[in-house]
């Protein structure tokens, strides 16, 4: 039996993980730790196999006044957990990092690209990186995940806010972009992969698909039973917009990772459709 120990209560990864290995009850025991009060520090790590590290600052507007906030949790909170995790003689310690390392809006991504990351998260995320990097070892195992965006039911972020498009709006632009994504319960099974192989180094998880935001709007469209019209002209006037607007750029831009699949696509269980009929 694995023992994992998830370390961040009541983040979305994390509890979607833990409610994913539990259809195999009998392979994996699952604990999870509050990171918030400190109360942590007088856990043992002792006995588990892998830490699975998930606590984080995202998904608020950065400022000024919350700056030193993401480095504190994303960076200083991560290292010390893996310290931690090494002292205790845990086997493997596996890193939620993020695309935003790479600072890029659009754009092709591969195994070569040099992160260059813009914002606060993002930063405090790569720094993170290296530094656990430097506790890696033949005993000590450090996996580092930089997905692209997550969705799946009840996950935050510009999933949601297409979906919320969808519903307000009965025009929708129809234009040409890329998107790498990646499903829920596909990123917990390449999790529980990285676990069973006890694999270390970085990784891409996504989607076997590219996205392109206007047919996933008509896919929600179709689960929510709503009529919607697609516009090339309103598609042409979003092309415009993206130079100017990040939000814009963000939705109906392209970003995507390429040549960097790993584990032969064999944590794919729910194919772009299903997901959508699943996320909706």
């Amino acid at each position: 039996m694995k023992r994992i120990l998830i370390t961040g209560a009541n983040s979305y990864i994390g509890t979607s993980f833990e409610n994913y290995l539990k259809q195999w009850p009998g392979d994996y025991q699952v604990d999870t730790v509050d990171m918030i009060d400190g109360s942590w520090r007088e856990k043992s790590f002792a006995g588990y196999d892998v830490v699975f590290h998930v606590a984080g600052i995202a998904h608020i507007k950065e400022t000024k006044k919350n700056t030193p906030l993401y480095y504190k949790v994303n960076r200083d909170l991560a290292i010390e957990t893996a310290k931690k995790a090494k002292a205790d003689r845990v086997g493997q310690f596996i890193f939620l990092s993020s695309m935003s390392v790479y600072g890029m809006d659009t754009g092709i991504i591969t195994k070569d690209t040099i992160p260059t990351p813009k914002s606060n998260y993002g930063k405090s995320k790569l720094q993170a990186e290296d530094e656990l990097n430097n506790l890696s070892d033949n005993s000590f195992k450090i996996a580092v995940m930089r997905p692209p965006m997550v969705y799946g039911r009840g996950c935050k972020g510009n999933f949601q806010s297409v979906v919320t498009l969808v519903k307000k709006m009965p025009i929708f632009p129809r234009c040409y972009n890329r998107r790498s994504m990646i499903y829920i319960d596909n990123l917990c099974a390449f999790v529980m992969l990285l676990i069973n192989e006890k694999t270390e180094g970085v990784f891409f998880p996504q989607n076997k698909e590219y996205v392109q935001t206007s047919d996933m709007a008509k896919l929600i469209a179709q689960t929510m039973g709503k009529k919607i019209y697609f516009s090339f002209i309103a598609g042409i006037a979003v092309r415009f917009l993206r130079i100017f607007i990040p939000t814009v750029k963000k939705a109906f831009g392209s970003l995507i990772y390429k040549d960097v699949e790993c584990f032969g696509y064999r944590y794919i269980k729910v194919d772009f459709n299903e997901s959508i009929l699943k996320s909706v």
